[in-house]
């Protein structure tokens, strides 16, 4: 996981094999980790260009991404930004 999050932070053009953005989604990333012969992802988003804020993520043991692990992240992607904007108001 922390090589990959190297890359991310450090290239200019990550290869789609680590990083790729979720077709149909507003902004969603994927991280694609490969461990042990087990394969995980890791949901995520940029926040102000360059910080990668993560999300969930889960062991994927179908060629499909689940749809159920989509709208978890864009729920959560959801109520980080509600919350930074209400954190936001206070200053």
């Amino acid at each position: 996981m922390d090589e990959v999050l190297f890359m991310i932070s450090v290239l200019d053009r990550i290869p789609k094999k680590f990083f790729e953005h979720m077709t149909g989604t507003n902004g969603l990333f994927e991280i694609r980790i490969e461990l042990g012969g087990n394969i995980f992802r890791v949901f995520c988003c940029f926040d102000e260009g360059n910080l990668i804020v993560l999300f969930n993520g889960f062991q994927k043991k179908t060629q499909k991404t689940p749809k159920g692990e989509i709208e978890k992240a864009e729920k959560i992607k959801i109520e980080y930004f509600k919350n930074k904007k209400e954190d936001g108001k206070g200053k």
